[in-house]
């Protein structure tokens, strides 16, 4: 875990220089609208003040960002590019282009339509990327990278981590990460970067990774004013 930094929601890897998020969601607040659902539009304003924050902190640490790879599901709509998604996707890489040199676009599940957003800012979508030993996918797929004997960890999102914390009848939902092992490889899990819904809960929910992990003997670190290492997955089960 030496190569790795928690800094909110966001993965930073030091010695390579590259600050990775998962799972963005542009378009969600839209999706709702047409279903009759109307909530204040603020995913957009938080998503670039939490990015704020974590490049200060970053900054504060003497640390340097190069390369940002989002790690799939940067947008919520499947079949189309809805406006919101248009306008604050194409926000979000520009303000991202004045930050890093390198932008990694990874295709998730919900990127059937990506390429129209990426070919705008002259960005090319990637099934997954590997830099040195690392490996970074979404999750729903794997691929010939995934069982290289080079890539000693896998990066992936999709899943959306999360705990509930219960104490009597109140209870309490937090993003977190999981990390673990898979065929001697280490295997750290993102929480999602979007701010309208927590995730699922690791213990009690699944969904569709395409790995055979044993989650259940994950590390989980959740994501509060700090991240804080809670124990295994099957720990937090019982305590919840």
């Amino acid at each position: 875990m030496k190569q790795f930094k928690f800094i909110d929601k966001a993965l930073f890897l030091p010695e390579k220089k590259i600050l990775v998020l998962a799972d963005l969601h542009f378009g969600y607040e839209e999706m709702l609208a047409e279903s009759g659902i109307l909530i204040p539009r603020f995913q957009y304003k938080q998503i670039i003040s939490d990015l704020e924050r974590i490049f200060k902190k970053i900054r504060l640490e003497k640390g340097e960002v190069k390369e940002i790879v989002i790690l799939g599901d940067l947008k919520h709509e499947f079949g189309s590019i809805s406006k919101q998604e248009w306008k604050e996707t194409l926000d979000l890489l520009d303000f991202l282009k004045n930050k890093v040199k390198k932008i990694i676009l990874i295709k998730g599940n919900h990127d059937t339509i990506l390429e129209p957003l990426a070919r705008r800012k002259e960005l090319k979508v990637k099934d997954y990327y590997v830099k040195k030993d690392v490996a970074f996918l979404h999750g729903h797929k794997s691929f010939p990278a995934c069982s290289d004997k080079k890539v000693k960890t896998l990066v992936l999102g999709h899943k959306h981590p999360a705990i509930t914390i219960r104490e009597g009848v109140k209870s309490e939902v937090y993003k977190c990460f999981l990390v673990g092992k898979w065929r001697g490889k280490e295997i750290v899990i993102l929480p999602s970067f979007f701010p309208l819904v927590e995730g699922s809960d690791v213990f009690i929910y699944d969904t569709n990774l395409a790995f055979d992990f044993k989650l259940k003997e994950f590390e989980v670190y959740v994501v509060g004013g700090k991240v804080y290492r809670f124990g295994k997955v099957k720990d937090v089960g019982r305590l919840s």
